[in-house]
């Protein structure tokens, strides 16, 4: 995926892994790119409209390092950390009059 040589020079200072992020940019999906010592890999999925994304950044980050912390590769433990995401997203709580919380807990299931 071309992307210039941006995502190349951020892996230049250092870091085996760069995840750039696309949920600020335009478009009907979301894509994110990964670029490391492998290429560049594209994470694309649907974009919802709403202004409960609060916080979207540091959930992401944060279940990537679960996945990780569990020993996931990376490309498996982004396309996870993304799915939480988009259903934390999709099933935020709708508090607030600005951007809102998004839905942290929709994994926790109360047992009967």
């Amino acid at each position: 995926m071309p992307c210039g040589g941006r995502p190349r020079s951020l892996l230049s200072l250092g870091p085996r892994a760069v995840l750039l992020k696309g949920g600020h940019l335009e478009g009907r999906d979301v894509v994110d790119l990964l670029a490391s010592e492998d290429g560049i890999e594209a994470f694309r999925g649907p974009r919802i409209q709403t202004r409960h994304t609060h916080g979207t950044g540091c959930t992401l980050a944060s279940a990537i390092a679960c996945g990780l912390a569990q020993g996931l590769d990376l490309p498996k433990t982004i396309r996870r950390a993304r799915n939480y995401v988009l259903t934390a997203i999709a099933t935020a709580p709708g508090w607030g009059r600005g951007h809102g919380p998004l839905n942290h807990v929709h994994t926790v299931r109360r047992e009967a």
